[in-house]
């Protein structure tokens, strides 16, 4: 477990599936700019955690439960190895009553934290909607900077959607600012 002040970032186990279903199908998780997924069942997503995509196995990926020091799962971040440039990308969300309140800054600054300290990488990088100012302002509290816009790269609501892309480098990150080393 990443142990943070008020959050923890916790592996996702099998037991974690009713959750991460309740939150994939509820549209407002995404947010008003996010897209309307497709609707899944826990045997769909017990399906997909058990036997993942060649792809995804192809590439070094972590996915993680966002926990309240009480206990209270309050939603997800996942890691993934960009290929052939290997670079990690970050994603992430919290349920609509917890957000603003800091725990979506803390679990992504628990995670850059997390892959300089345990992966030989030169980047981090995130994707945040143009309408998602809130993420944004995650992204740039954690020391991403914004790179620019990727054109048309996503749908909301049945729209094409512009997203502004994040990157941290190494170098910019200097030293964690909330995981503790042990040594």
């Amino acid at each position: 477990m990443l142990e943070g002040k008020r959050v923890n970032l916790r592996v996702m186990e099998k037991g974690d599936l009713d959750f991460y279903v309740e939150c994939h199908n509820d549209v407002s998780y995404y947010g008003e700019d996010g897209p309307i997924v497709t609707q899944m069942s826990k045997a769909e997503a017990e399906n997909r955690f058990e036997n993942p995509s060649p792809l995804v196995t192809l590439t070094e990926r972590g996915r993680f439960v966002i926990v309240k020091k009480d206990g209270k799962k309050i939603g997800f971040i996942v890691h993934y190895l960009v290929l052939p440039s290997r670079f990690m990308e970050i994603g992430y969300g919290i349920i609509p009553g917890e957000r603003g309140k800091g725990y979506g800054s803390e679990a992504v600054q628990i995670m850059v934290d997390y892959l300089f300290l345990s992966k030989d990488v030169a980047r981090v990088q995130a994707v945040a909607n143009v309408g998602n100012r809130a993420s944004q302002r995650v992204l740039e509290k954690a020391g991403f900077v914004k790179e620019g816009t990727l054109r048309k790269v996503g749908r909301a609501r049945g729209e094409p959607t512009d997203a502004c892309i994040y990157g941290i480098l190494r170098e910019e990150w200097k030293e964690p600012r909330i995981l503790k080393v042990r040594i």
